[in-house]
């Protein structure tokens, strides 16, 4: 495959859907974002100030609420996260418990992590809100959030049913509200994910 220079957060995908995680292994590391969901090959470009700021505050949050309790180890993009469909996965923030640490090994992340945040890209939300949700509930992922910088929300699903690849609960938190996790000990005001950006353009 031929890769070219693009402009900032677009997102591409194969044609074909025989990708494997060898051949991820031999792909570039070049800033761009590579992932392989049920054999399809999703590249997408490097992402905004705001979307980086907004990884920091939940970054920040989730440090807070597990890392420091030692309830587990939160880490984020880029880093390889293999789970059944998901050969590899980059989500922007992935939380690990305790429990589960020895699914780090040699530089990536097998098996199904307690947690996983996407910041929406402006560009394609369908790979977020579609894709990658239907690829998380079918692997069995606990929760998975859905930060919305445009709408400055947050989806928060849960009870993952892998059999239909959907979540059975969806939470909208609005602007104004609070963040209540409904799987690990996590509070916080969804405003403080965004305040305070020195760039908020999508």
């Amino acid at each position: 495959m031929s890769l070219i220079a693009l402009p900032r957060d677009v997102t591409l995908r194969s044609t074909d859907a025989n990708w494997t995680a060898a051949d991820w292994e031999r792909l570039p590391n070049d800033g761009d974002r590579y992932e392989i969901i049920d054999g399809v090959l999703y590249v997408t470009t490097a992402p905004s100030n705001f979307h980086q700021w907004i990884v920091r505050q939940v970054v920040r949050t989730l440090f807070r609420a597990i890392d420091d309790a030692a309830l587990g180890v939160t880490l984020w993009a880029p880093i390889g996260l293999f789970m059944p469909g998901c050969d590899p996965v980059q989500p922007d923030i992935v939380v690990v418990r305790a429990a589960d640490l020895g699914m780090m090994r040699d530089r990536h992340i097998y098996g199904v992590a307690a947690l996983l945040v996407e910041v929406l890209s402006p560009s394609n939300p369908e790979q977020d809100l579609v894709v990658k949700r239907a690829a998380y509930a079918r692997a069995g992922v606990p929760e998975y959030w859905v930060i919305r910088p445009g709408e400055r929300d947050i989806l928060v699903h849960s009870e993952p049913e892998r059999a239909s690849g959907q979540y059975l609960q969806v939470a909208h938190v609005a602007p104004e509200g609070e963040l209540v996790s409904p799987t690990l000990p996590v509070r916080a005001a969804v405003a403080d994910f965004f305040a305070d950006a020195p760039d908020t353009t999508l």
